[in-house]
């Protein structure tokens, strides 16, 4: 059809659409550079870690991820305890965040009053953005005493002799150490699967739990039976969220793990993980060392370690679908 005989609104729209296909292609365009931006910021960040890492590899070859030695005197360092000391922290704060945070945001969203669910509900949002240094020094001058004074010494009294679990539960109270890391943990990674927990909940259309306590489910069977399944992609990506940050915290860890490099398997027992022994070791290495390299390789072992988990938990989700 000739433009000339278009009517007047098919003319309107015409000229709307050629300067919208503008628009559409400088909005395409963008959006695909930020895409292809954060792909390369990501391989970026590999491969200055991989690089950077590689004379460690090349001195010690792949004994280094299950070393335990760090002896810059010496310069001979491995990879096993920080290591450890990273996961071990982190299956601890999530044992405690992810039941926590799931209790706090089923109660806002299911049966706090709304003048009680709003001011709580920013208050977990607050405590989200308090900086980690003030719950590293929070956690030493507050809960470092506690575990020093009531809980090591209640648990080495009442615990320390029981058979395998003993060895849980033994060590000197110093108040730092894997639990003490782990509890700070805890609480800096709970608002952040709280909030994403309490936004799936309040998305979740009311039709369903509506129709499910039309049926006679009590709250509980409403929230294991249609709640959980209804949710659970996204709250595996709440609690990947939590992970990451438990993973990678540095200065709130430093303050109350001990940091100390080994491997202890009681729950009082001081460490390190990688990010705080980072932290600490990384001003004092210097340019070209074998030091500096093994705090690199370090920090692409913490990436395999996220970019791992994070697979696992895509698999575990699209076999549960």
């Amino acid at each position: 059809m000739e433009p000339s005989t278009l009517s007047p609104p098919s003319t309107m729209v015409a000229a709307r659409r050629a300067a919208g296909g503008v628009g559409d292609a400088i909005f395409s365009a963008a959006v695909r550079l930020s895409g292809w931006s954060l792909l390369a910021l990501l391989g970026g960040l590999i491969g200055v870690l991989a690089w950077g890492g590689a004379q460690a590899w090349g001195a010690f070859g792949p004994g280094f991820a299950w070393s335990t030695a760090w002896n810059p005197v010496s310069e001979h360092f491995g990879a096993l305890a920080p290591v450890f000391g990273s996961v071990m922290t982190t299956v601890l704060a999530l044992l405690i965040a992810v039941p926590l945070a799931f209790g706090i945001a089923f109660w806002l969203v299911e049966m706090a009053p709304g003048s009680v669910a709003g001011p709580i509900g920013m208050a977990v949002q607050l405590l989200a953005a308090v900086p980690s240094i003030i719950f590293g020094m929070w956690g030493f001058f507050v809960i470092v005493p506690v575990m020093a004074r009531v809980v090591q010494p209640w648990a080495n009294r009442h615990l320390g002799h029981v058979p395998v679990l003993g060895v849980l539960f033994h060590g000197a109270p110093y108040g730092t150490g894997l639990l003490t890391g782990g509890l700070v943990l805890a609480v800096m990674v709970t608002p952040f699967v709280c909030a994403v927990m309490r936004d799936v909940f309040t998305a979740m259309p009311a039709q369903i739990r509506e129709s499910a306590y039309g049926l006679g489910a009590t709250r509980w069977e409403v929230m294991r039976s249609v709640i959980l399944p209804w949710s659970r992609p996204a709250l595996v990506g709440g609690v990947m969220l939590g992970m990451g940050r438990a993973l990678g915290e540095t200065m709130a860890v430093t303050f109350v793990i001990g940091n100390t490099n080994r491997i202890g398997w009681s729950l009082f027992a001081p460490g390190n993980t990688i990010a705080s022994l980072i932290a600490l070791e990384f001003p004092e290495s210097a340019a070209g060392s074998l030091k500096l390299s093994s705090l690199l390789a370090l920090g692409f072992i913490l990436m395999v370690i996220s970019f791992v988990t994070l697979a696992c938990s895509r698999v575990l989700l699209r076999r549960g679908a």
